[in-house]
């Protein structure tokens, strides 16, 4: 079209992004054999034997049961249908199946997880003026490992090594929060985390770092999102709650504890500071997680909230993910028919 506007081959070239050799080559297969011409010529080498539509419905469809597999591999897939593996891998690959691959999810059966989803989140996105936002929630269980042999450091072209064996030297229980919030809603970008080391996680150890919390954001309202935990509503905890309603909970939905975002920090100090630490006792975890958090507070940075509560509701109802996966599964069948 561009050459019958009048365009040279080297205007053609630079519009389409092609190469000057290229434009000559199709013009002149144009001007032998008009629009057919502009189809895929032959090719070398054996045609096509398999019927790739069939081959990806087989994938689709669960192994018999007589295999015993809850899943086809390429091999497995290929031996039933009398084909190599390499073939089925090459069709897995161009249309995008993997079946040896496999996610979870969890929906919430909370019957107010609306009304929750759109309580949290909006304290993430648009906090109240002059409050204190916190998020809080326990980290359980944190394990006082020593190695069983000194740890051997990394060298160029060789990892960080560890014996796989450890020797348990107790545990201790963290609660922290990062203080999400302040002023003009402004010290929500802070990321400054607060924390206390319990051995125990029952009302007792919730409701005195409430008071914590209360005695570091004096004065001011103090939002805290945390889980449907039983210690976070004990009788204990409701009845200093309504002695100080400054203080405010917000419950995250059940089954809904990655909405928390204090979760985000716990998997940034496990990954971090824990997990690949040598600790000779609970003590020593202790001080490590309390210098991790010193340092951590130094270099705070914000995390920025960016699903809107409506975004979140629509993949948290179960009825709309089943109608999503069944129109997904719909649309690849109908797509390899079609193709």
């Amino acid at each position: 079209m561009l050459a019958a506007d009048g365009h040279s081959n080297v205007e053609i070239s630079r519009r389409v992004g092609v190469s000057l050799p290229t434009v000559r080559a199709w013009r002149d297969r144009y001007g032998t054999g008009g629009i057919a011409a502009l189809g895929d010529l032959p090719r070398s080498g054996r045609p096509v034997v398999h019927d790739e539509n069939s081959i990806i419905a087989a994938t689709l469809d669960p192994p018999p049961a007589h295999l015993g597999v809850t899943h086809w591999s390429a091999r497995l897939l290929g031996a039933q249908l009398g084909i190599s593996f390499a073939t089925v891998a090459r069709i897995w690959r161009r249309w995008g199946l993997k079946p040896w691959k496999a996610e979870t999810f969890k929906f919430s059966t909370d019957p107010e997880l609306e009304a929750k989803i759109r309580d949290v989140v909006g304290l993430y996105v648009d906090p109240p003026e002059r409050a204190v936002v916190v998020c809080v929630d326990e980290k359980t269980q944190i394990q006082a490992l020593d190695r069983t042999a000194p740890m051997l450091p990394m060298r160029p072209g060789i990892p960080e090594k560890q014996t796989h064996d450890y020797k348990r030297n107790g545990t201790t229980t963290q609660g922290v929060p990062p203080a999400c919030g302040g002023v003009a809603a402004l010290e929500v970008a802070t990321g400054l985390v607060t924390d206390r080391c319990y051995q125990r996680h029952t009302n007792t150890e919730f409701l005195d770092f409430l008071k914590h919390l209360a005695r570091v954001h004096p004065r001011v309202p103090l939002h805290v999102v945390c889980d449907n935990y039983a210690t976070h509503k004990h009788p204990n905890v409701m009845a200093w709650l309504a002695k100080n309603p400054r203080v405010q909970l917000h419950f995250t939905p059940t089954s809904g504890s990655w909405l928390n975002m204090v979760e985000i920090f716990f998997g940034i100090i496990t990954r971090q500071a824990i997990r690949r630490g040598t600790f000779h006792s609970v003590k020593d975890l202790e001080t490590a997680i309390g210098i991790y958090i010193d340092g951590w507070n130094d270099r705070a940075h914000p995390f920025t909230w960016t699903r809107t509560a409506d975004q979140i509701i629509d993949h948290a109802r179960p009825s709309k993910q089943r109608h999503k996966l069944t129109t997904r599964d719909t649309s690849l069948r109908c797509a390899v028919s079609a193709s």
